[in-house]
């Protein structure tokens, strides 16, 4: 490929991914790296990206998997492929998408960690109330919890986003995607107090509208501040489970299903797009279900288990029917 096209390719892909795709930055650049990986590739084989085949992208994907790296992290790399492929399409590069038939490698999907209801107050309990930040963390984990949100969505929240009178916070999610999250009595009870406490900080300039703020720095908590402080918490609760701020994601998720709230309604307050990226909230929810035939059903506890007495072996006299 000339040096000049393939500047014009990559500046328009660039584009393509922030303006046609919605992507945000993190996610821009992990694109990018995957294809710099899928170019080298074709560099070493002296292949031209405008011409390949479906049989060259496959032989990367085996190359990939060669060098051993996951087959979920190959399929998110297939994934930034095949938004190369479709970039050049649409911007007449090329006629044919050679991805269109490629397949992912087959992965499962991995089950998150959730707390349970016992470690959620073992966690609030473990807010030393005599800590400067006590206030903000409570405000802060009730956040994580009550509302189901994203650490960098709670980094980037701002006074200007909360609607106590109407009851909402508005949250722009990934691809700056909005939405709106109600806010529980409790929620908004902590953020009322933490906004009080919030007066007292030396705030710098640009940060007045950031809700969540360091009392050292005056500016607005950092991804890497809010893991240490969950970490933290979870240390002096005595929580066993590796946690990060996403598990509380996950189990507002859940405890929001096992109550039995929509999934239509989870979907919408996660900011979900597609149905079955909230679903896999209904595995957890059906694990707790074994769990409980297994704890309680008769036939489960042991050999000595009190049965039915309709009938000699336990079933009712129903003829089978159910």
């Amino acid at each position: 490929m000339e040096p000049f096209l393939k500047r014009n390719i990559i500046t328009g892909y660039r584009a393509y991914l922030m303006m046609e795709m919605g992507l945000a930055p993190n996610t821009r650049e992990a694109y990018w790296q995957d294809l710099e990986k899928y170019l080298g590739f074709l560099g070493r084989e002296h292949l031209d990206p405008l011409a390949v085949s479906l049989d060259d992208v496959h032989r990367f994907a085996s190359a990939l998997a060669d060098v051993g790296i996951a087959p979920r992290s190959v399929a998110r790399i297939l994934s930034g492929v095949r938004a190369f492929y479709r970039y050049l399409v649409i911007d007449g590069y090329i006629d044919t998408d050679p991805t269109r038939l490629l397949q992912s490698p087959a992965i499962g999907r991995r089950v998150p960690t959730v707390l349970t209801p016992d470690e959620v107050r073992r966690l609030f309990e473990a807010i030393d109330p005599a800590e400067r930040e006590a206030v903000r963390n409570r405000a802060l984990l009730t956040m994580l919890y009550g509302c189901g949100l994203r650490v960098g969505e709670v980094c980037a929240l701002r006074l200007s986003d909360l609607h106590f009178v109407e009851g909402y916070v508005r949250i722009a999610g990934k691809g700056d995607k909005e939405r709106l999250v109600p806010l529980a009595r409790h929620v908004a009870d902590a953020l009322h107090a933490w906004l009080a406490d919030r007066e007292a900080i030396d705030i710098r300039p640009g940060e007045n509208d950031m809700v969540f703020l360091s009392f050292r720095r005056g500016r607005r908590l950092s991804r890497f501040m809010v893991f240490v402080v969950v970490k933290r918490l979870a240390e002096a609760a005595g929580i066993q489970k590796t946690i990060s701020p996403h598990t509380f994601r996950h189990t507002f998720a859940t405890h929001l299903l096992e109550g039995g709230a929509n999934l239509r309604a989870i979907q919408a307050m996660l900011g979900h797009e597609d149905i079955a990226t909230t679903q896999v909230y209904t595995h957890l929810d059906l694990r707790a279900l074994r769990t409980e035939v297994e704890e309680h059903f008769p036939r489960n506890i042991g050999p000595h288990a009190t049965l039915p007495p309709d009938t000699p072996d336990g079933g009712a006299q129903d003829g089978g029917r159910d």
